[in-house]
């Protein structure tokens, strides 16, 4: 399979108009159309069907584009990062993430990142969405990657990097642990540990007053990672991200009923001067194939 078959595929998806789609990608259309029926000799079945101007995607053809997208996206990402590399630029990287998205979920990336810019600078801040706004606004960071900012203006620049649930998360040796599934309003009961910090902190009070479930207030939590130190020693429990929960001491319940999903997101400034490395770690979690850290993971996309 060869990447220009990738890309002839993609727009002749994209415009559903092998004409259009030769003149787009600048090769005549045989050459176009040869390496589509190649391509559909390769994958062992038809990826278009042409019925003069009511061209359209067969099922086969509709299962690959995301696959054939997500695979080629990767291969121009790599590229792009390599021409950096060659051209010797340098690789800062100022990074800031909210309190409640682990690093671990960017590791994969960050890996590859070390691998072409083997002097990467790597400058990492934590803080809660309004902090995060503020350093995108006052450019003290390149990226970010967030759950919902409460501020948006017109410079801002997101992409859904994937949605996900929430979930009760205890200690193994707590009495709920042997439970798949828990009601909400069976959590009223619970040492609770609220989590002020998360930026949809207010949707997910507002939910648990109605069930009748009130969080406890007063401990003074900063950060998913403090928090999760506090669950490990089993002095409570918490509603957490499908993501957040990490290491073989905890145990995650579904909480029927709770039903607030939130989108993690990869923030930019629209028109700014990025480093290359910042520029190839968005295109690489961009292109990231998300279902691995995730059940419902979504296609990300700019909005």
């Amino acid at each position: 399979m060869e990447m220009h078959q990738i890309r002839y595929f993609i727009a002749v998806a994209k415009t559903l108009n092998f004409t259009q789609a030769a003149k787009d990608c600048n090769v005549a259309q045989p050459s176009l159309s040869r390496a589509i029926k190649n391509l559909e000799d390769e994958l062992g079945g038809t990826l278009f069907r042409r019925e003069r101007a009511l061209t359209h995607m067969t099922d086969l053809g509709n299962m690959m584009l995301p696959l054939l997208t997500q695979s080629y996206d990767s291969a121009i990402a790599a590229k792009t990062l390599a021409s950096s590399y060659k051209k010797g630029i340098t690789a800062p990287l100022r990074l800031a993430l909210s309190h409640t998205v682990s690093l671990a979920l960017l590791v994969p990336a960050l890996t590859e990142l070390v691998k072409i810019f083997p002097g990467l600078e790597l400058q990492f801040f934590r803080g809660t969405g309004a902090e995060i706004a503020e350093r995108l606004k006052a450019g003290t960071c390149d990226l970010a990657v967030a759950g919902p900012l409460t501020e948006t203006w017109d410079r801002l620049d997101s992409w859904i990097l994937f949605e996900e649930g929430h979930e009760l998360v205890v200690n193994k040796s707590h009495p709920l642990a042997m439970r798949n599934r828990i009601g909400l309003g069976e959590l009223a009961p619970l040492r609770l540990i609220s989590r002020p910090y998360n930026e949809q902190a207010s949707e997910l009070d507002a939910l648990l007053r109605n069930a009748g479930v009130e969080q406890k207030k007063g401990d003074h939590i900063l950060s998913d990672q403090d928090l999760l130190s506090l669950l490990e020693a089993n002095l409570g429990a918490a509603l957490m991200p499908e993501t957040a929960r990490s290491g073989s001491m905890l145990r995650g319940i579904t909480v029927e009923g709770l039903n607030l999903r939130r989108p993690v997101s990869l923030y930019a400034i629209a028109g700014r001067e990025r480093s290359a490395a910042a520029t190839g770690l968005m295109k690489l979690l961009r292109a990231a194939d998300w279902t691995a850290v995730a059940p419902y993971a979504a296609k990300s996309k700019k909005h």
